[in-house]
């Protein structure tokens, strides 16, 4: 059968793109030369930080960049190496290789593949909810882990120690004052950039300066770190070799970890791209074509990408408006590949390590968790946990991210283990109210009216019976309880034959139970349960204002069971 259009564009999402007349092309091609200045330099920093040969940096930025680009729903993402995923792959593979050996090359690219299949295998099933599983707070103390980790990685170069023990330093020759300068030199020039001209390649321009100045000096030949030679030409086709089921077995769970904060990196940025677009994020197309690009990244022996928030608030900044952008930024660092890596052999690895700080410390807001603070104390405790995890567990630090997440899910578990049931009284702007907390009145004598804000299932449902069976015991003249539905949406098995527990109890003791706006969905389990079979002791109001009326007079009044949804209660 054939493919119809819609179905070619959802699985093919640049045909698509608009067609571009010469004016949009020259906008696109200068925002593209602005993003490709800046991210040529920051791969090559992003792939020391990764523990990798050098050039696969702007590897990682070359064909990925394109295969994302064209299998991504989002037109202006800026896909290559970032921080934190450069982080991850050195932090996971330090415990299984020597950076920068083959062994570890190897590793890296199966990291990466792993870390694509998951994307592109969690897309095409329409599963991309799953990576919501880790909320702000985790995210946030990860982040800012992370963000301290890779400041204090870079201090050795910047402050003139690079390749020197603790030892070394106590008892060896004093600091590189050269790299001092190029590294503290190049922070101060990235910070004015950022602030005084962002629209300016500034870090392309600190490499460009840098290489002049040190090569002026003889910085290399007077024995500083320089970046070298790096070779020149397109990447080449690069498999990794086979792995034992040990090495799989120990890089599953790192390839998990950078597939989760691939993913909430592209977020980050996506949903500013489609807001500003006016669409819908189509998370799970982008989770396709950020796999796809990681695949290909993989494939061209470099490390895993991902979105920047950075350079695609870049992108934005510089006024690119379609994919063409990243096009023109794709040409560009394959025009660097092939004529403009000897520029580069003379830049100060201090300089490297600028940039790389320079982008982790504006990731480091201490007062979020101050913020956070003030508004859960509950959620602020877990990001500061997940942020000392994340520090102690170095060099693993992917047991930040797990560990955060373990605690949000079991808070997440407790809240819904311990559901919000009221009771409930008529406050005066005619809403129902904590009656307790607003010191109300009951709705009538010898009545229970409670309401609680959860679904009726298996972690929800012994909380019910409880209130219920405290309420029987400490009000021996109780005759009434009205259970005010509306709040809850869904009801499993297992509140099923609790709700059945709760009307036998009540029956058994003779007091009546009467239920208000149940909706149709938890009706319609509970009727094929046979729990709502017409009986003396059962009444069923449409709406809280039916259920008020009749509670207002002795005895209350039944009412038919029907499908119809109740009016919702304040």
């Amino acid at each position: 059968m054939a493919l119809t259009r819609d179905q070619l564009e959802r699985w093919l999402p640049f045909l698509t793109w608009p067609r571009p007349d010469r004016a949009l092309l020259v906008n696109e091609a200068a925002a593209g030369v602005t993003v490709a200045l800046m991210v040529i330099p920051q791969g090559v920093a992003y792939a020391a930080l990764a523990g990798m040969p050098l050039v696969t940096g702007v590897y990682a930025a070359l064909l990925p960049a394109l295969i994302a680009l064209l299998f991504s729903s989002s037109a202006r993402l800026s896909v290559g190496p970032t921080a934190l995923t450069s982080l991850l792959v050195g932090a996971s593979l330090a415990p299984l290789a020597i950076p920068g050996s083959t062994e570890w090359v190897a590793y890296a690219v199966w990291l990466t593949l792993l870390s694509g299949l998951m994307q592109v295998t969690l897309g095409a099933a329409r599963f991309g909810w799953l990576l919501r599983m880790v909320n702000s707070p985790v995210l946030m103390g990860f982040t800012q882990g992370a963000a301290v980790l890779i400041t204090l990685s870079q201090l050795p170069a910047l402050l003139g120690y690079t390749g020197r023990s603790v030892v070394q330093l106590m008892h060896g020759p004093l600091p590189d004052l050269v790299a001092i300068a190029f590294g503290l030199g190049g922070m101060a020039m990235l910070w004015l950039g950022k602030r005084l001209a962002p629209k300016f390649p500034t870090t392309m321009a600190l490499v460009a300066a840098a290489a002049a100045i040190s090569a002026a000096v003889g910085y290399a030949l007077n024995g500083g770190a320089v970046i070298g030679r790096l070779p020149s030409g397109l990447p080449h086709f690069y498999w990794p070799g086979g792995l034992t089921v040990n090495e799989l077995g120990n890089l599953l769970l790192p390839a998990f970890l950078v597939t989760l904060v691939s993913f909430l990196e592209t977020a980050s940025s996506a949903k500013v791209d489609n807001a500003r677009a006016g669409k819908l994020w189509n998370e799970n197309q982008d989770l396709i074509g950020q796999g796809l690009g990681k695949i290909a990244s993989g494939l061209t022996g470099s490390f895993p990408t991902s979105s920047s928030f950075s350079r695609s608030a870049i992108t934005l900044y510089a006024g690119a408006k379609t994919q063409w952008a990243t096009l023109f930024s794709v040409a560009v660092v394959a025009a660097a590949l092939l004529w403009a890596m000897p520029l580069l052999y003379h830049v100060p690895q201090a300089v490297l390590a600028a940039i790389v700080a320079t982008a982790t410390i504006g990731l480091l807001r201490p007062s979020a968790f101050v913020a956070l603070w003030r508004i859960s104390r509950i959620e602020a405790a877990i990001a500061l946990g997940t942020f000392v995890l994340t520090i102690a567990t170095a060099p693993s630090i992917y047991w930040g991210v797990l560990g955060g997440l373990l605690a949000a899910l079991a808070h997440y578990m407790y809240r819904h283990l311990h559901p919000r049931i009221i009771e409930v009284g008529l406050h005066p702007d005619g809403s129902l109210r904590d009656r307790h907390l607003w010191h109300l009145p009951p709705l009538a004598p010898d009545l229970y009216a409670l309401r609680m804000d959860a679904e009726l299932d298996f972690a929800s449902a012994s909380t019910l019976e409880r209130a219920i069976t405290v309420a029987l015991a400490q009000r021996p003249g109780l005759t009434d309880v009205c259970l005010f539905a509306y709040p809850i949406n869904r009801i499993d098995i297992t509140g099923a034959e609790v709700f059945g527990s709760i009307r036998r109890l009540l029956e058994s003791q003779g007091v009546r139970l009467h239920i208000s706006g149940l909706k149709l969905p938890a009706q319609q389990v509970l009727e094929r349960a046979g729990l709502l079979a017409p009986g003396p002791m059962l009444f069923s109001y449409r709406t809280d204002g039916e259920a008020l009326a009749a509670l207002s007079q002795p005895g209350g009044t039944p009412q038919d069971l029907s499908p119809a949804p109740a009016r919702a209660s304040s």
